[in-house]
């Protein structure tokens, strides 16, 4: 069943009339509202503003109390120290008197608590009362503290009442008399309450029975409408004071009309404002949107990243230039486009159609992967793509963006750098037998010779038709003998110094140790060096390049037998220990590798020295490049190990390896 135009016409419509509706109804709900509400908020000000006067007239007496307490207890420390006359300290008093209206009088006690002197003819007490100004014996405390008595009617009067407070007087520890001090009641609310606070309240101190002792009313009674107690606290005496408004409660009718044309005006301004506000804002979002694109645009523009959008269905929706550049298409022959891409190359077909096949299933790699790209011109070249989902402002997937990089350059580079590598090992080789070429000369010179003493011997031997078969045996066994120990020590370097390209192989370090150790042998007779090997049976082969092994093991031992070469004679040893690798790094164990060391008892590595030691083209030898220590690390490195070394604990350095086992 269809609905009729006019319906389909009313319900796309009635969202603009209700809208209107319900801001009337919410603007007769606030009219109703809002006068009610500052009824309450102005009965809650009044309340707050008759509570904030209150306790600052409480303030105002306790802090004028206290003010002339202290002045009194100065006075009796003058009466006490000075030994004042009678007169003089009723002098004093009178002058205390004369600026403070709320003392009624003050007297003064022995320490009998005889009358001394006082400010008034009358008496302060009938004789009953007189035992309230003696001290509390039972308290320790209480002949220094302030007392002051429930306040009593003043004589002659029926209702001013007097508040009497006792300040003693002390000499050392003993006390002396006390000061009584006398306040009327009244006077304090007339003296201490100011005439605005009178004028709109009615002022009152009652007792703890809420009996009344003072009554200060300038504007009339309290409407009981609003009102506060506060509690007077005196030495030993509680008083309340108390404040009673008479103001009445707020009129609603007055604020209502008050209110209605302040909200009517208020609603005016708002809506002006309002309609300003989203002026100003549409403007200022359509000049950022604007220079935004401008400036996403000139960015894309200056990328030499390619960047490339994809739709759920691999159809190509955008492309920047930098991806246009790179593979020799304008951007109107790619956009649109489904696979297969005018940019594949045939030969990798299978991949890409694999990889867009993971891609449509959501499995795209975080960290990227690399392939072949045909130019326009049919140029193959490398990159590496970064994909990435593709999500609208509602958080659904909308296709997939891709970061492509051109790495022609860094393959190019990656190969320079190695073939460099390569010449700088052969370098350091050809370097490390320059430098034990001399004595190569001399070690050969040794087995040439021998090996001409015992071929002379047998010659002659023959000569002389000896029949010895045994001593001509032995003569050229030896001579045999020195032959194999030159042929060893020059196959050794030729093997060494051949360059060779760089592969990885299954090595044995015992092999290798023992392939190497005729040249480090040579430079340790050289310099009279006792060498010592330490290999542990069973070590497990590593994939190395046996002639990088044996360039870093010929460095190390060098650099150890010239450490050792200002030591005493005794102390010129070098060891080399192979092992496993057992040692406990954090939480993990380096259990698959296998370690060498190489230790001497030179002279030692400082501080400053080992900060440096592995920088390239730092050396510690006048003659040195620099090189050798840097590039055993990268050999090391190149292996997937580590190179460090650490002090000995007899003397000397002790350099380690470790490489991976195969």
């Amino acid at each position: 069943m269809t609905k009729s135009p006019l319906s389909q016409r009313w319900s796309h419509q009635k969202w603009r009339w209700l809208l209107p509706i319900l801001l009337v109804l919410l603007f007769l709900t606030t009219l109703i509202w809002l006068p009610w509400q500052a009824q309450r908020m102005e009965a809650n000000e009044r309340q707050e503003q008759l509570i904030a006067d209150t306790l600052w007239v409480e303030q105002a007496i306790q802090f004028q109390l206290d003010r002339n307490e202290e002045i009194l207890r100065q006075l009796g420390k003058d009466i006490v120290q000075e030994k004042l006359k009678p007169s003089t300290a009723n002098d004093r008093f009178r002058q205390l008197l004369k600026s403070n209206y709320e003392i009624h009088r003050i007297d003064w006690f022995d320490e009998q608590d005889k009358l001394i002197n006082s400010t008034s003819e009358s008496p302060l007490f009938e004789d009953k009362k007189t035992e309230a100004l003696k001290p509390n014996l039972l308290d320790p405390h209480a002949k220094n503290k302030t007392r002051c008595l429930e306040p009593s009617i003043e004589p002659n009067t029926k209702n001013t009442y007097l508040l009497s407070c006792q300040i003693p007087l002390i000499r050392g520890n003993q006390r002396d008399g006390s000061i009584v001090v006398s306040y009327r009641l009244q006077g304090i609310l007339e003296e201490m309450a100011p005439w605005w606070f009178a004028q709109d309240n009615q002022i009152s101190i009652l007792n703890m029975d809420e009996k009344i002792l003072a009554d200060r009313s300038a504007g009339g009674s309290g409407k009981n409408v609003y009102t506060h107690v506060r509690q007077l606290e005196f030495s030993g005496l509680s008083l309340i004071l108390r404040t009673n408004s008479n103001k009445t409660a707020p009129k609603l009718l007055s604020n209502l009309l008050v209110l209605s044309v302040v909200l009517l005006s208020l609603g005016l301004i708002w809506s002006l404002l309002a309609l300003w506000r989203d002026i100003t804002r549409r403007l200022a979002a359509e000049g950022a949107l604007r220079q935004q694109v401008a400036f996403r645009t000139a960015m894309e523009n200056s990328l030499i990243t390619g960047l490339r959008a994809r739709d759920m269905e691999g159809r190509l929706t955008y492309v920047n230039p930098a991806f246009c550049k790179m593979i020799g298409h304008p951007a109107e022959d790619v956009i649109g486009r489904i696979p297969p891409m005018p940019y594949w190359a045939p030969e990798a077909f299978e991949e890409y159609q694999e990889r867009f096949t993971l891609m449509l299933s959501g499995s795209v790699p975080a960290k990227g992967f690399e392939t072949i790209y045909q130019r326009a011109s049919g140029e193959r070249f490398p990159v590496l793509i970064y994909e990435s989902a593709l999500v609208n402002e509602h958080g659904k997937q909308t296709g997939w963006m891709s970061s492509i990089l051109d790495i022609s350059e860094l393959k190019n580079a990656q190969e320079l750098a190695r073939q460099q590598q390569e010449k700088l090992h052969a370098s350091a080789r050809l370097a490390t037998m320059g430098e034990i070429a001399s004595m190569l000369a001399h070690e050969l010179n040794q087995p040439l010779a021998a090996i001409s003493s015992y071929t002379t011997g047998a010659i002659n031997l023959i000569k002389a038709g000896s029949n010895d078969h045994e001593l001509l045996q032995s003569a050229l066994e030896k001579a045999n003998a020195q032959t194999q120990r030159a042929g060893h020590i020059i196959r050794s370097v030729h093997e060494f110094v051949k360059k060779t390209e760089s592969s990885r192989e299954a090595v044995s370090i015992p092999n290798l140790i023992r392939s190497v150790l005729p040249l480090i042998e040579l430079q340790a007779q050289g310099s009279q060096v006792h060498l010592q090997t330490q290999i542990e049976a069973q070590l497990p082969e590593v994939l190395a390049d046996k002639v990088l092994l044996e360039q870093v093991l010929l460095n190390l031992t060098r650099n150890a037998i010239e450490a050792m070469a200002h030591c005493p004679p005794e102390q010129r040893l070098l060891r080399i220990v192979a092992s496993s690798d057992n040692r406990t790094t954090g939480e993990h164990t380096a259990g698959n590798n296998v370690m060498i060391e190489v230790i001497d008892r030179g002279h030692g590595i400082t501080e400053e020295i080992a900060k440096q030691l592995f920088s390239p083209f730092f050396s510690t030898k006048s003659s040195g490049m620099g090189m050798g220590l840097n590039i055993c690390r990268t050999a090391i490195e190149f292996h997937g190990g580590s190179l460090e070394h650490q002090n000995n604990p007899l003397g000397g350095t002790i350099f380690r390896f470790s490489l991976p086992v195969k």
